[in-house]
């Protein structure tokens, strides 16, 4: 029918989008996969303390926690806290996005950075933050920072896809 856009590839990612967070959030239940983001959940906190470190800030890591010697404040890092799970969400979205490998490779490790590193500040901050105040905390933590790290996806995806559809206007 003239005037009707094809519906193809819209379907298909609508249909695979759902499919893939549900094997992707599935994968987080293989008892290895738990134990290779627990090490991963390490390391961010690992890393948080460097950076709090090299800024001369002080901070103590035991595990998924980090402490703060002057006033005990602490921060555990945990499942939702390390940015795992909207790893998967971006990762389900390119994967599924109708765009050659090379492309989709290449926007799984730009993005996964990106993410990362946002992941990183929002711990920083949200460990400063509970040192002061601690209603501010827990508005950063409940809302502000998820809501801005569930954006911030979002426009990692988007931009990915704006810059994967030039891409391939321009080499039509």
């Amino acid at each position: 029918m003239p005037g009707i856009p094809n519906p193809g590839p819209r379907l298909r990612f609508l249909v695979l989008f759902p499919l893939s967070l549900a094997i992707g959030f599935g994968l987080l239940q293989i008892p290895a996969v738990d134990a290779a983001v627990i090490r991963f959940t390490g390391s961010l906190v690992d890393i948080s303390a460097a950076l709090i470190h090299l800024f001369r800030g002080q901070a103590l890591v035991s595990g998924p926690v980090l402490t703060s010697p002057s006033n005990g404040f602490s921060v555990q890092v945990e499942n939702g806290c390390n940015a795992v799970n909207v790893t998967i969400l971006l990762w389900a979205a390119i994967l599924v996005y109708p765009a050659g490998w090379r492309e989709k490779l290449e926007g799984l490790a730009a993005g996964t950075l990106a993410l990362h590193a946002l992941n990183i500040v929002r711990i920083i901050t949200l460990f400063y933050l509970g040192q002061y105040n601690r209603n501010w905390f827990d508005f950063a933590h409940l809302y502000l920072w998820e809501s801005l790290i569930v954006i911030d996806t979002l426009g990692i995806f988007w931009g990915w896809a704006i810059l994967v559809r030039r891409r391939d206007l321009a080499n039509s």
